[in-house]
Order: C-alpha cells, then sequence, then structure tokens
C-alpha cells in the first residue's frame, strides 16, 4: 500500500483502520470479529489505526491494542483522541449508552481540554491499549471548547510531544471551520476531518486544505462515506447522511455521480475514497471497518482504478469541484 506524509507528520498508509466500529458502533459484535478485522487489516498493509475513549466507552481502544500488542510496534502508527475522560459510573452501568455505540453506560463521558485533564486521557488510553506510545494525539470533537482546547489543550500536548510521548499532535472534527483555525493559531502537525472533504462535501477546501498545504500540516480524511450515502454503488431510500435520513436532493446528487461513475466502469463507493487522495494535503483516508468482509472491499475499492474522465465529467457538471 502507498504512504503519504508532510515534514511535520508521521508516514502513513493511505488508507487507514477506523476504530468506531469495533467499539460496538450501532450494534455488538464480538471479539474475535473485531480482531479479524484488524488481522485483516494488517495482512493487506494497513499501517495506520485510529481509536478514541470515545468509540465503545473504551472497547475500541482495549480490542485495538490488543490485536496490536504483539505486532512490531516501529511497523504501524497509531492515533487516538483526548478531550472525554471515562469516569466510572456504577449507577447507570445496567443501562445502555446513549451516544450511538452498543455497550454498558458503566462509564460516562466527561468533557475535560484542561492540562491535567490531557495528560490523564493520555495515560488512560495507553493503559487501555497496553501499549508503550501513542504516535499522533487528536484533541477530539472541541466544537464548544475552542478557548480550553486551543490553550491548555494545546499546550498540554505539545509538552507530550516535546517529551516524546507523541509524535504527533493536532484535532479531529465533523467540521472544517475550527480545523482551519486551529492550523491557523496553534502548533498542530496534523488534522482529521470527517465528512467535510468528500464527494458531496467540500467544504475543507475553502481554508483548512489551502492553509494545510502552507504550514504543512497533514490532513487525515474521516467518514469519506458521509456515514452511509456514499457507501453503496446506489444509494437507497433509507441511505444516511450525518447520520440521519438523507435529504432527496442529496440522495438525487449521489445517483448523479453514480450515473457518471458507472458510464466509466466504476462505482460511487470507490470515486468517494479516491477523491480526497486526489489533494497532495491528504495523507490518509480512514475508514471504519468493522468486520474482515469491509476490510477487504474497502481495499478492492482503493485499488479501482479511477480514470481522469471521471473527473472531468463531473466537474463539468458541477457535481464536484475541481
Amino acid at each position: 500500500m502507498r504512504t503519504r506524509s508532510t515534514a511535520r507528520t508521521p508516514m502513513l498508509t493511505e488508507i487507514g483502520f477506523g476504530g468506531a466500529q469495533i467499539g460496538n458502533l450501532s450494534r455488538p459484535i464480538d471479539d474475535d470479529v473485531a480482531r479479524g478485522a484488524v488481522d485483516a487489516a494488517w495482512d493487506a498493509g494497513i499501517r495506520y489505526f485510529d481509536t478514541a475513549p470515545h468509540y465503545g466507552l473504551g472497547l475500541s481502544e482495549r480490542r485495538l491494542g490488543a490485536a496490536l500488542r504483539d505486532r512490531p510496534r516501529d511497523d504501524y502508527v497509531l492515533s487516538t483522541k483526548v478531550g472525554r475522560l471515562l469516569i466510572d459510573s456504577p449507577e447507570t452501568a445496567h443501562l445502555p449508552d446513549d451516544d450511538g455505540f452498543a455497550v454498558p453506560a458503566a462509564v460516562r463521558r466527561r468533557w475535560d481540554f484542561s492540562r491535567d485533564g490531557i495528560l490523564r486521557s493520555v495515560e488512560e488510553s495507553l493503559d487501555r491499549l497496553g501499549l508503550d506510545r501513542i504516535d499522533i494525539a487528536y484533541l477530539h470533537d472541541p466544537d464548544e471548547h475552542w478557548e480550553a482546547a486551543s490553550t491548555s489543550g494545546v499546550g498540554a500536548l505539545i509538552e507530550l510531544r516535546e517529551q516524546g510521548v507523541v509524535s504527533a499532535i493536532g484535532a479531529g472534527m465533523n467540521q472544517a471551520g475550527m480545523l482551519a483555525d486551529f492550523v491557523e493559531r496553534c502548533d498542530v502537525d496534523m488534522v482529521m476531518v470527517a465528512g467535510r472533504y468528500t464527494l458531496l462535501d467540500d467544504a475543507a477546501a475553502e481554508r483548512l486544505l489551502p492553509l494545510a498545504a502552507e504550514r504543512g500540516v497533514g490532513v487525515v480524511a474521516a467518514a469519506v462515506y458521509n456515514s452511509g450515502l456514499l457507501s453503496s454503488p446506489r444509494p437507497p431510500a433509507e441511505a444516511t447522511h450525518d447520520y440521519s435520513t438523507a435529504p432527496v436532493e442529496l440522495r438525487d446528487r449521489a445517483h448523479a455521480i453514480a450515473d457518471i461513475c458507472e458510464r466509466h466502469g466504476v462505482d460511487l463507493p470507490s470515486a468517494a475514497i479516491a477523491h480526497p487522495l486526489r489533494r497532495p494535503e491528504v495523507v490518509s483516508v480512514v475508514v471504519g471497518l468493522r468486520t474482515r468482509e469491509q476490510v477487504e472491499s474497502t481495499l478492492e475499492r482503493y485499488r479501482t482504478r479511477i480514470p481522469a474522465a471521471v473527473w472531468t465529467e463531473l466537474t463539468a457538471a458541477g457535481l464536484v469541484a475541481a
């Protein structure tokens, strides 16, 4: 698998393993299925793995760490996230998690972008992972916490970078505007933008990507299927966009893109993966992977050659920006 980097980032494989699914996002899977997905990713050449405490209330970190623990540590890059601490909550342990993961609510999330909160988050992630270091630490979804995240949060991550605890620091969000602010105003190495540089949403192209190019900051593109709408060759009526039912106009636009793709012998999901990698600022596309079969289909899509005529026609039709 091809790799990419910038002067500020580790070398990443162009496809990264997104760990939310093995944290039981939306529905449960057992440990063997999760391990099979990680093993298949490794066998396919994927060497960038991303997780977070938020994913399954620590379950994703535990499963991913167990699957990677016996691999040569210098052979892969691991990222996790900070800003949500997991606090014991025995009084809710009999209830299901209320934030999208099929796990018991034995702990609760608490926002904390203070210096102590960041240091504690990294220490607890290392414990759950069972690994000796994290390569990349992202501030996770600081949408309502700019002041703390951009001061004490970034400051704590810089400390950890200077100490060699992490190699690179940044932020991961479902919006492009604040990520551009982080690149412009803070000493970050990379950002993860979810759902904002896709075939249907190019918000990141306005400020984020040009700023990243100017400053040598790497961009990881996540949620390139926009949470489902672009994951099938033909989006069904119940397809989701940003985790809600897709509006009719967006579904129609996805079908129009699919029409052009099919005329050139490729499918919509393959184009969705290829699109962000057209930009040199994008160092990896992270795809959420739950099973061995999903890994195999993702790699098949990644290896699909998209004719230049597809992009020319999509641009001419006004469906995708140049």
